[in-house]
């Protein structure tokens, strides 16, 4: 029987199967065809895309200010830059590219800006996680193993994998089970220092 502590843990992994979910139904390419959805998906991962964030600020809460409060800003520059790159590649080249009926120049301008966006918000995105891993490898120890290697893994192939199909995708999985595995590790930490009911 699953612990007490599993219902909190999976529910850390909500936001990487979501976005792993939409990255399943992403378009593999913007022209006038896919441009109505391309543009209506990026509207529906709005609120979306900063999840994965707020799950890194949760996973930082009980680490040392040292840790806590660089990966916070490192979360929030992900949501912050990556919430960038929805609206600009996803939403603005959709629609311009249903307009314009195909895609022109402006909407290569328009990838340009998101690529960059996108690429500071992944790179947020693994500085965080580095820092979880190591306030949580300081709480669980060897425990951390399982998760780290996923969430790792996963945040170094988010770099250039985005939630594209396939590796977007399971890459978003990955993260998913790692933050959930982390969660797990340092809750099982807390649980086995507290003093024994007298």
């Amino acid at each position: 029987m699953l612990g007490p502590r599993w219902f909190p843990a999976a529910l850390f992994a909500v936001p990487g199967l979501l976005l792993a979910g939409f990255g399943a139904v992403h378009p593999a390419v913007l022209d006038a065809a896919t441009a109505p959805w391309w543009t209506t998906l990026h509207i529906i991962l709005l609120p979306v895309f900063p999840l994965p964030a707020a799950a890194q600020w949760l996973l930082l809460a009980p680490a040392p200010p040292w840790i806590r409060w660089p990966g916070r800003l490192a979360a929030f520059g992900f949501a912050a830059f990556y919430g960038g790159l929805d609206a600009v590649a996803g939403i603005a080249a959709g629609t311009v590219t249903a307009a314009q009926r195909g895609v022109t120049p402006v909407v290569g301008s328009l990838f340009e800006v998101g690529d960059l966006l996108g690429h500071i918000g992944a790179g947020c995105f693994l500085a965080a996680t580095v820092l979880i891993v190591v306030a949580t490898a300081v709480r669980a120890g060897w425990r951390v193993v399982p998760g780290a290697a996923f969430l790792l893994i996963a945040s170094v192939s988010f770099l250039d994998s985005h939630i594209f199909w396939p590796r977007g995708v399971f890459t978003m999985v990955g993260a998913a089970v790692g933050m959930s595995l982390l969660h797990y590790a340092g809750s099982a930490a807390v649980v086995q220092r507290a003093p024994a009911p007298s």
